[in-house]
Protein backbone atom coordinates (compact mmCIF):
# COMPACT_ATOMS: atom_id res chain seq x y z
CA UNK A 1 0.00 0.00 0.00
CA UNK A 2 2.49 2.44 1.13
CA UNK A 3 4.64 1.85 -2.48
CA UNK A 4 1.85 2.50 -4.22
CA UNK A 5 0.85 5.73 -2.65
CA UNK A 6 4.74 6.85 -3.40
CA UNK A 7 3.92 5.52 -6.72
CA UNK A 8 1.05 7.93 -7.63
CA UNK A 9 2.69 10.46 -5.25
CA UNK A 10 5.84 10.48 -7.82
CA UNK A 11 3.67 10.80 -11.00
CA UNK A 12 2.07 14.05 -9.11
CA UNK A 13 5.23 15.18 -8.54
CA UNK A 14 6.77 14.54 -12.06
CA UNK A 15 3.48 15.58 -14.12
CA UNK A 16 3.75 19.35 -12.24
CA UNK A 17 7.61 19.47 -12.52
CA UNK A 18 7.24 19.31 -16.59
CA UNK A 19 4.35 21.55 -16.22
CA UNK A 20 6.39 24.32 -14.84
CA UNK A 21 9.19 23.53 -17.11
CA UNK A 22 6.48 24.00 -20.03
CA UNK A 23 5.84 27.14 -18.73
CA UNK A 24 9.39 28.56 -18.46
CA UNK A 25 11.00 27.67 -21.65
CA UNK A 26 7.67 26.70 -23.92
CA UNK A 27 8.29 29.03 -27.25
CA UNK A 28 11.42 30.81 -25.80
CA UNK A 29 9.64 32.87 -23.30
CA UNK A 30 12.80 34.79 -22.82
CA UNK A 31 13.28 34.74 -18.72
CA UNK A 32 16.82 36.07 -19.22
CA UNK A 33 15.34 39.78 -18.86
CA UNK A 34 12.23 38.94 -16.85
CA UNK A 35 13.71 41.07 -13.84
CA UNK A 36 15.90 43.43 -16.18
CA UNK A 37 15.36 46.98 -14.31
CA UNK A 38 15.93 49.74 -16.51
CA UNK A 39 15.88 53.62 -14.61
CA UNK A 40 11.89 53.71 -14.61
CA UNK A 41 11.84 50.58 -12.19
CA UNK A 42 10.87 50.48 -8.47
CA UNK A 43 13.61 49.76 -5.93
CA UNK A 44 13.79 46.35 -4.41
CA UNK A 45 15.42 45.19 -1.79
CA UNK A 46 18.70 43.24 -1.80
CA UNK A 47 17.71 40.20 -0.24
CA UNK A 48 14.57 39.95 -2.25
CA UNK A 49 13.60 38.58 -5.97
CA UNK A 50 14.77 41.20 -8.09
CA UNK A 51 12.59 43.40 -9.26
CA UNK A 52 9.72 42.51 -6.29
CA UNK A 53 9.44 45.12 -4.01
CA UNK A 54 9.45 43.32 -0.44
CA UNK A 55 6.79 44.12 2.14
CA UNK A 56 3.04 45.14 0.86
CA UNK A 57 3.50 44.78 -2.83
CA UNK A 58 5.13 41.32 -2.96
CA UNK A 59 2.64 39.73 0.00
CA UNK A 60 -0.16 41.40 -2.15
CA UNK A 61 0.30 39.39 -4.92
CA UNK A 62 -1.64 36.48 -5.65
CA UNK A 63 -0.56 33.00 -4.76
CA UNK A 64 -0.28 32.01 -8.19
CA UNK A 65 1.78 35.46 -9.40
CA UNK A 66 3.97 34.78 -6.32
CA UNK A 67 5.03 31.37 -7.37
CA UNK A 68 5.47 32.01 -11.13
CA UNK A 69 7.71 35.08 -10.66
CA UNK A 70 9.48 32.82 -7.97
CA UNK A 71 9.69 29.96 -10.67
CA UNK A 72 10.83 32.49 -13.35
CA UNK A 73 13.56 33.89 -11.53
CA UNK A 74 15.39 31.27 -11.63
CA UNK A 75 16.72 30.92 -15.26
CA UNK A 76 18.03 34.64 -15.09
CA UNK A 77 21.60 33.11 -14.52
CA UNK A 78 21.13 30.79 -16.95
CA UNK A 79 20.48 32.57 -19.62
CA UNK A 80 22.45 36.18 -18.89
CA UNK A 81 25.31 34.79 -20.94
CA UNK A 82 23.24 34.56 -24.13
CA UNK A 83 22.06 37.67 -23.58
CA UNK A 84 25.41 38.98 -23.87
CA UNK A 85 26.52 37.61 -26.56
CA UNK A 86 23.36 38.42 -28.77
CA UNK A 87 24.35 42.55 -27.52
CA UNK A 88 28.14 42.33 -28.78
CA UNK A 89 26.38 41.19 -32.50
CA UNK A 90 23.88 43.46 -32.35
CA UNK A 91 26.04 46.68 -31.93
CA UNK A 92 28.41 45.49 -34.56
CA UNK A 93 26.11 47.04 -36.91
CA UNK A 94 24.23 46.19 -40.27
CA UNK A 95 26.73 45.84 -43.25
CA UNK A 96 23.71 46.21 -45.86
CA UNK A 97 22.79 49.25 -47.47
CA UNK A 98 19.23 51.49 -46.25
CA UNK A 99 16.70 50.95 -48.36
CA UNK A 100 15.80 53.03 -51.20
CA UNK A 101 12.19 53.21 -50.40
CA UNK A 102 10.93 56.88 -50.11
CA UNK A 103 9.28 55.85 -46.76
CA UNK A 104 12.97 55.22 -45.43
CA UNK A 105 15.13 57.72 -47.15
CA UNK A 106 17.26 59.28 -44.57
CA UNK A 107 17.13 63.34 -44.80
CA UNK A 108 18.14 66.18 -42.46
CA UNK A 109 18.18 64.10 -39.24
CA UNK A 110 20.50 65.03 -36.44
CA UNK A 111 22.42 62.15 -34.54
CA UNK A 112 23.91 64.44 -32.73
CA UNK A 113 24.40 63.58 -28.61
CA UNK A 114 22.23 65.07 -26.61
CA UNK A 115 23.39 67.45 -23.48
CA UNK A 116 22.78 67.24 -20.17
CA UNK A 117 19.76 70.09 -20.08
CA UNK A 118 18.29 68.49 -22.56
CA UNK A 119 17.69 65.14 -20.76
CA UNK A 120 16.85 67.46 -18.00
CA UNK A 121 14.16 68.69 -19.84
CA UNK A 122 13.11 65.51 -20.82
CA UNK A 123 12.19 64.22 -18.10
CA UNK A 124 10.24 67.31 -16.55
CA UNK A 125 8.59 66.76 -19.75
CA UNK A 126 7.82 62.65 -18.91
CA UNK A 127 6.59 63.52 -15.43
CA UNK A 128 3.95 66.16 -16.96
CA UNK A 129 2.52 63.72 -19.75
CA UNK A 130 2.32 61.14 -16.82
CA UNK A 131 1.16 63.45 -14.40
CA UNK A 132 -1.76 64.57 -16.70
CA UNK A 133 -2.80 60.85 -17.89
CA UNK A 134 -2.89 59.53 -14.51
CA UNK A 135 -4.64 62.73 -12.93
CA UNK A 136 -7.56 62.11 -15.71
CA UNK A 137 -7.85 58.92 -15.52
CA UNK A 138 -8.37 59.35 -11.58
CA UNK A 139 -11.01 62.22 -12.27
CA UNK A 140 -14.59 60.38 -11.49
CA UNK A 141 -15.82 63.76 -13.57
CA UNK A 142 -14.21 62.97 -16.85
CA UNK A 143 -15.95 59.76 -18.27
CA UNK A 144 -15.32 57.99 -21.68
CA UNK A 145 -16.04 54.33 -22.45
CA UNK A 146 -14.09 51.22 -20.60
CA UNK A 147 -12.29 53.67 -18.83
CA UNK A 148 -13.70 52.10 -15.21
CA UNK A 149 -12.85 48.71 -16.14
CA UNK A 150 -9.91 46.93 -14.80
CA UNK A 151 -7.02 45.18 -16.49
CA UNK A 152 -9.21 41.50 -16.31
CA UNK A 153 -12.04 42.81 -17.93
CA UNK A 154 -10.19 43.87 -21.18
CA UNK A 155 -10.74 41.23 -24.07
CA UNK A 156 -8.26 38.95 -24.98
CA UNK A 157 -8.54 40.35 -28.97
CA UNK A 158 -8.15 44.18 -27.52
CA UNK A 159 -4.48 43.11 -26.38
CA UNK A 160 -3.17 43.06 -29.67
CA UNK A 161 -1.32 45.72 -30.28
CA UNK A 162 0.66 45.35 -26.59
CA UNK A 163 4.13 43.82 -28.37
CA UNK A 164 6.53 42.12 -25.83
CA UNK A 165 10.44 41.71 -25.61
CA UNK A 166 11.41 39.75 -23.18
CA UNK A 167 15.31 40.04 -23.21
CA UNK A 168 15.14 43.50 -22.70
CA UNK A 169 12.15 43.66 -20.71
CA UNK A 170 10.02 46.38 -22.85
CA UNK A 171 6.38 46.44 -23.55
CA UNK A 172 5.09 48.70 -26.83
CA UNK A 173 2.08 49.43 -27.45
CA UNK A 174 2.14 50.55 -31.22
CA UNK A 175 -0.74 53.13 -32.68
CA UNK A 176 -0.73 53.57 -36.36
CA UNK A 177 0.31 56.81 -37.80
CA UNK A 178 2.19 57.57 -34.88
CA UNK A 179 5.87 55.73 -36.22
CA UNK A 180 4.41 52.54 -35.42
CA UNK A 181 6.37 51.19 -38.71
CA UNK A 182 9.96 51.69 -37.20
CA UNK A 183 9.09 51.30 -33.87
CA UNK A 184 8.07 48.15 -34.75
CA UNK A 185 11.53 47.86 -36.39
CA UNK A 186 13.39 48.54 -33.22
CA UNK A 187 11.06 45.50 -31.18
CA UNK A 188 12.18 43.12 -33.49
CA UNK A 189 15.99 43.72 -33.52
CA UNK A 190 15.84 43.96 -30.10
CA UNK A 191 13.61 40.89 -29.27
CA UNK A 192 15.37 38.67 -32.49
CA UNK A 193 12.01 37.84 -33.47
CA UNK A 194 13.25 37.51 -36.95
CA UNK A 195 16.16 36.31 -38.67
CA UNK A 196 18.09 37.26 -41.90
CA UNK A 197 19.47 33.87 -43.35
CA UNK A 198 19.85 32.49 -39.97
CA UNK A 199 20.77 35.61 -37.85
CA UNK A 200 18.94 37.89 -36.37
CA UNK A 201 18.04 41.53 -37.78
CA UNK A 202 20.96 44.30 -36.50
CA UNK A 203 19.73 47.44 -38.42
CA UNK A 204 16.13 48.25 -38.25
CA UNK A 205 16.17 49.82 -41.58
CA UNK A 206 17.20 46.34 -42.94
CA UNK A 207 13.70 44.93 -42.02
CA UNK A 208 11.31 44.67 -45.16
CA UNK A 209 7.97 46.40 -44.30
CA UNK A 210 6.29 43.21 -45.52
CA UNK A 211 7.53 41.64 -42.53
CA UNK A 212 6.99 44.21 -40.00
CA UNK A 213 3.76 44.39 -40.19
CA UNK A 214 3.00 40.86 -40.58
CA UNK A 215 1.34 39.68 -37.12
CA UNK A 216 3.16 36.50 -36.60
CA UNK A 217 6.53 38.49 -36.09
CA UNK A 218 5.59 39.75 -33.04
CA UNK A 219 4.82 38.71 -29.48
CA UNK A 220 1.77 40.58 -28.40
CA UNK A 221 -0.35 39.57 -25.18
CA UNK A 222 -3.38 38.43 -27.37
CA UNK A 223 -1.30 35.12 -28.24
CA UNK A 224 -0.49 34.51 -24.56
CA UNK A 225 -3.57 32.42 -23.94
CA UNK A 226 -2.99 29.77 -26.59
CA UNK A 227 0.62 29.55 -25.66
CA UNK A 228 0.63 29.37 -21.33
CA UNK A 229 -3.62 29.03 -21.31
CA UNK A 230 -4.68 29.61 -17.83
CA UNK A 231 -1.59 31.53 -16.64
CA UNK A 232 -2.29 34.00 -18.94
CA UNK A 233 -3.05 36.83 -17.09
CA UNK A 234 -0.84 35.86 -14.23
CA UNK A 235 2.11 36.40 -16.62
CA UNK A 236 0.73 39.34 -18.28
CA UNK A 237 0.34 41.25 -15.21
CA UNK A 238 4.02 40.21 -13.61
CA UNK A 239 5.30 41.54 -16.98
CA UNK A 240 3.38 44.54 -16.98
CA UNK A 241 4.41 45.02 -13.22
CA UNK A 242 8.20 44.57 -13.88
CA UNK A 243 8.79 45.39 -17.92
CA UNK A 244 9.04 49.18 -18.73
CA UNK A 245 6.14 49.93 -21.02
CA UNK A 246 5.86 53.20 -23.47
CA UNK A 247 3.69 54.30 -26.15
CA UNK A 248 3.72 56.99 -28.80
CA UNK A 249 1.01 59.22 -29.02
CA UNK A 250 -0.26 62.08 -31.86
CA UNK A 251 -3.09 65.06 -32.59
CA UNK A 252 -5.86 62.67 -32.61
CA UNK A 253 -7.45 65.05 -35.64
CA UNK A 254 -4.03 65.02 -37.27
CA UNK A 255 -3.93 61.04 -36.99
CA UNK A 256 -7.10 61.31 -38.63
CA UNK A 257 -5.54 63.45 -41.61
CA UNK A 258 -2.68 61.12 -41.97
CA UNK A 259 -4.84 57.77 -41.80
CA UNK A 260 -7.10 59.11 -44.82
CA UNK A 261 -4.04 60.39 -46.90
CA UNK A 262 -2.31 57.19 -46.32
CA UNK A 263 -5.27 55.00 -46.96
CA UNK A 264 -7.55 56.45 -49.46
CA UNK A 265 -5.28 58.81 -51.23
CA UNK A 266 -2.88 55.97 -52.56
CA UNK A 267 -4.53 53.39 -54.48
CA UNK A 268 -4.80 50.51 -51.11
CA UNK A 269 -6.77 47.39 -52.71
CA UNK A 270 -7.44 46.54 -49.34
CA UNK A 271 -8.51 49.40 -48.14
CA UNK A 272 -10.81 50.32 -50.80
CA UNK A 273 -12.64 47.01 -51.22
CA UNK A 274 -13.63 46.82 -47.48
CA UNK A 275 -14.12 50.52 -46.55
CA UNK A 276 -13.82 52.60 -49.69
CA UNK A 277 -16.72 51.27 -51.48
CA UNK A 278 -19.31 51.65 -48.78
CA UNK A 279 -18.57 54.74 -48.14
CA UNK A 280 -18.97 55.81 -51.94
CA UNK A 281 -22.01 54.24 -51.89
CA UNK A 282 -23.20 55.26 -48.40
CA UNK A 283 -22.15 58.85 -48.57
CA UNK A 284 -21.58 59.75 -51.90
CA UNK A 285 -24.68 57.57 -53.76
CA UNK A 286 -22.41 55.60 -56.10
CA UNK A 287 -23.59 52.56 -57.80
CA UNK A 288 -22.32 50.10 -59.47
CA UNK A 289 -18.32 50.83 -58.77
CA UNK A 290 -15.20 48.88 -59.61
CA UNK A 291 -13.91 46.46 -58.10
CA UNK A 292 -10.31 47.39 -58.14
CA UNK A 293 -9.07 50.38 -57.22
CA UNK A 294 -7.08 51.11 -59.94
CA UNK A 295 -10.06 50.87 -61.56
CA UNK A 296 -11.82 53.98 -59.42
CA UNK A 297 -8.72 56.05 -59.38
CA UNK A 298 -8.78 55.98 -63.04
CA UNK A 299 -12.41 56.86 -63.47
CA UNK A 300 -11.90 59.61 -60.44
CA UNK A 301 -14.05 57.73 -58.19
CA UNK A 302 -12.11 58.56 -54.65
CA UNK A 303 -13.18 58.61 -51.10
CA UNK A 304 -13.75 62.39 -50.15
CA UNK A 305 -12.55 63.90 -46.36
CA UNK A 306 -15.81 64.69 -46.24
CA UNK A 307 -17.37 61.18 -46.73
CA UNK A 308 -14.56 59.79 -44.06
CA UNK A 309 -15.81 61.90 -41.58
CA UNK A 310 -19.47 60.67 -42.05
CA UNK A 311 -18.46 57.13 -41.83
CA UNK A 312 -16.65 57.96 -38.08
CA UNK A 313 -19.44 59.58 -37.11
CA UNK A 314 -22.25 57.11 -38.16
CA UNK A 315 -23.39 55.24 -35.39
CA UNK A 316 -23.87 52.16 -37.74
CA UNK A 317 -20.39 52.04 -38.39
CA UNK A 318 -19.21 50.70 -35.17
CA UNK A 319 -22.49 48.52 -35.20
CA UNK A 320 -20.95 46.70 -37.53
CA UNK A 321 -17.22 46.19 -36.50
CA UNK A 322 -15.12 48.42 -34.25
CA UNK A 323 -13.50 50.84 -35.77
CA UNK A 324 -10.14 49.89 -38.04
CA UNK A 325 -6.79 50.53 -36.02
CA UNK A 326 -5.84 52.85 -38.06
CA UNK A 327 -8.26 55.42 -36.73
CA UNK A 328 -9.88 53.83 -33.48
CA UNK A 329 -8.65 56.00 -30.23
CA UNK A 330 -5.65 55.66 -28.42
CA UNK A 331 -7.45 54.91 -25.43
CA UNK A 332 -8.93 51.69 -27.06
CA UNK A 333 -5.99 50.59 -28.82
CA UNK A 334 -3.43 50.87 -25.53
CA UNK A 335 -5.55 51.33 -22.97
CA UNK A 336 -3.94 54.20 -20.55
CA UNK A 337 -6.04 54.15 -17.80
CA UNK A 338 -5.52 50.19 -16.93
CA UNK A 339 -1.92 49.80 -17.67
CA UNK A 340 0.45 52.24 -16.36
CA UNK A 341 3.26 53.14 -18.84
CA UNK A 342 5.74 54.64 -17.90
CA UNK A 343 7.37 56.71 -21.22
CA UNK A 344 4.92 58.50 -23.46
CA UNK A 345 6.30 59.73 -26.32
CA UNK A 346 4.37 62.02 -29.09
CA UNK A 347 5.10 62.26 -32.52
CA UNK A 348 5.44 66.01 -32.66
CA UNK A 349 8.42 65.28 -30.92
CA UNK A 350 9.43 62.04 -32.03
CA UNK A 351 13.25 62.74 -32.46
CA UNK A 352 13.96 63.69 -29.41
CA UNK A 353 11.69 61.62 -27.33
CA UNK A 354 12.96 58.45 -29.67
CA UNK A 355 16.67 59.07 -28.38
CA UNK A 356 15.78 59.84 -24.76
CA UNK A 357 14.08 56.43 -24.61
CA UNK A 358 16.41 54.40 -25.96
CA UNK A 359 19.01 55.51 -23.41
CA UNK A 360 16.40 55.20 -20.59
CA UNK A 361 16.42 51.51 -21.78
CA UNK A 362 20.00 51.30 -22.29
CA UNK A 363 19.67 49.86 -25.88
CA UNK A 364 21.35 52.87 -27.71
CA UNK A 365 24.69 51.67 -28.27
CA UNK A 366 22.66 48.45 -29.54
CA UNK A 367 21.07 50.31 -32.24
CA UNK A 368 19.50 54.05 -33.11
CA UNK A 369 15.85 54.96 -33.49
CA UNK A 370 15.24 54.94 -37.18
CA UNK A 371 14.92 58.37 -38.66
CA UNK A 372 11.82 59.25 -41.11
CA UNK A 373 11.32 61.60 -43.99
CA UNK A 374 10.31 65.00 -43.05
CA UNK A 375 7.36 65.05 -44.93
CA UNK A 376 4.67 64.34 -42.04
CA UNK A 377 0.95 65.58 -42.11
CA UNK A 378 1.27 68.69 -39.61
CA UNK A 379 -1.45 70.14 -37.49
CA UNK A 380 -0.92 73.55 -39.42
CA UNK A 381 -3.29 71.61 -42.16
CA UNK A 382 -5.94 71.28 -39.79
CA UNK A 383 -7.58 74.21 -40.61
CA UNK A 384 -7.80 73.65 -44.75
CA UNK A 385 -8.80 70.14 -44.04
CA UNK A 386 -12.16 70.59 -41.84
CA UNK A 387 -12.65 74.08 -43.90
CA UNK A 388 -15.33 72.57 -45.38
CA UNK A 389 -16.31 69.76 -42.93
CA UNK A 390 -19.70 71.36 -41.31
CA UNK A 391 -19.39 72.66 -37.25
CA UNK A 392 -21.91 70.22 -35.98
CA UNK A 393 -19.60 67.24 -37.54
CA UNK A 394 -16.32 69.00 -35.92
CA UNK A 395 -17.74 69.02 -32.61
CA UNK A 396 -19.46 65.41 -33.13
CA UNK A 397 -15.71 64.22 -33.95
CA UNK A 398 -14.03 65.64 -31.13
CA UNK A 399 -16.53 64.36 -28.66
CA UNK A 400 -15.90 61.14 -30.50
CA UNK A 401 -11.61 61.56 -30.24
CA UNK A 402 -12.03 63.79 -26.48
CA UNK A 403 -10.74 61.37 -24.18
CA UNK A 404 -7.19 61.18 -26.37
CA UNK A 405 -6.87 64.55 -26.48
CA UNK A 406 -7.74 65.23 -22.83
CA UNK A 407 -5.49 62.04 -21.65
CA UNK A 408 -2.22 62.99 -23.83
CA UNK A 409 -2.56 66.56 -23.24
CA UNK A 410 -3.16 68.21 -26.36
CA UNK A 411 -5.27 71.49 -26.37
CA UNK A 412 -8.57 71.58 -27.78
CA UNK A 413 -8.52 73.06 -31.54
CA UNK A 414 -11.25 75.43 -30.31
CA UNK A 415 -10.41 77.28 -33.84
CA UNK A 416 -12.06 73.92 -35.52
CA UNK A 417 -14.97 74.02 -33.03
CA UNK A 418 -16.60 77.72 -33.07
CA UNK A 419 -17.98 79.67 -35.87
Amino acid sequence: MTKARLLRLSVVLVSIFMILLIIVYWDNVGTAHFYLHTSFSRPHSPGGIPGITAGEDWEALPDVDEFLAKLLSSSLKQNSSISRKTEQLLVQGSTKPALSNLEENVRGYDWSTHNARNSLDQEKLQIERQRTLREFCANSSFAFPTKERSFDDIPNYELNHLIVDDRHGIIYCYVPKVACTNWKRVMIVLSESLLDQGVPYRNPLDIPREHVHNTSTHLTFNKFWRRYGKFSRHLMKIKLKKYTKFLFVRDPFVRLISAFRSKFELENEEFYRRFAIPMLKLYSNHTNLPTSVSEAFGAGLKVSFSDFIQYLLDPRTEKMAPFNEHWRQVYRLCHPCQIDYDFIGKLETLDEDAAYLLQLLKVDRLLRFPPSYRNRTASSWEDDWFAKIPLAWRQQLYKLYEADFVLFGYPKPENLLKD
